[in-house]
């Protein structure tokens, strides 16, 4: 069955919204996955804006069971830089037979058109599987499927720095002021997914230092 299905990879961020986009690709079955693709800025050696560390962005990786290609950037990127990159990420990709991208986007229509745009040209179609799902309902149904993640990055000027590090579950949606998405799509926070019906086996993280640093607050997650 596989052989016929088309190939597909997740845009993979680290955080939740990836990580349910690939349970619900995976769920609905007319896309073979076959691999994950993520941006690192080089000089850290840290998922880009999101600031996870590399090795459990890899331990992501073996839990899904798939391949993980990373797309190496400097800091700082230009956007002529990142979209040279992209490009040539997606032109292998091509090479190779894969024919759609899955993106965990929800309903920002300016970031959809944009990835359109961008691969349009190129022979691959992206794909959205949680767009447009209103975000309230969405946020609960991640917690209920057992999705488990932590905050690593905010934006402190619309969420208070207490929010950094929480883990993302009913007591987080809860305590989100009302003015917030309840997936922070706007920016308002990012997270880190360490368990859920998308990985094999739990991955087990430890809080590091929290810091402000280019107008964010990031909280480190360490190996446990």
């Amino acid at each position: 069955m596989d052989s016929v299905r088309p190939k597909a990879l997740v845009s993979w961020s680290s955080g939740k919204d990836s990580a349910y986009a690939l349970s619900e690709v995976r769920r609905a079955g007319e896309l073979e996955v076959v691999g994950l693709l993520t941006t690192v800025t080089r000089d850290f050696r840290r998922v880009s804006l999101h600031g996870v560390r590399e090795v459990l962005l890899e331990a992501q990786a073996r839990a899904t069971g798939l391949p993980l290609r990373k797309i190496e950037i400097p800091f700082p990127c230009p956007n002529s830089v990142y979209e040279e990159a992209m490009a040539s990420a997606v032109a292998t990709m091509r090479s190779e037979g894969v024919t759609h991208l899955v993106f965990g986007d929800l309903f920002l229509e300016e970031i959809r058109a944009y990835r359109e745009t961008r691969l349009a040209p190129t022979g691959i179609q992206p794909v959205f599987p949680l767009w447009g799902r209103p975000t309230s309902g969405l946020a609960r149904s991640m917690v209920e499927s057992g999705l488990e993640a932590r905050v690593v990055c905010l934006d402190p000027a619309r969420l208070p720095t207490s929010f950094a590090g929480r883990s993302f579950d009913s007591d987080f949606l809860r305590d989100l002021p009302s003015s917030i998405d309840p997936c922070g799509e706007r920016g308002e926070f990012h997270t880190f997914a360490l368990a859920g019906p998308m990985f094999a086996h739990r991955i087990p993280v430890a809080l590091g230092a929290t810091v402000e640093r280019d107008g964010f607050v990031f909280t480190d997650l360490v190996p446990a």
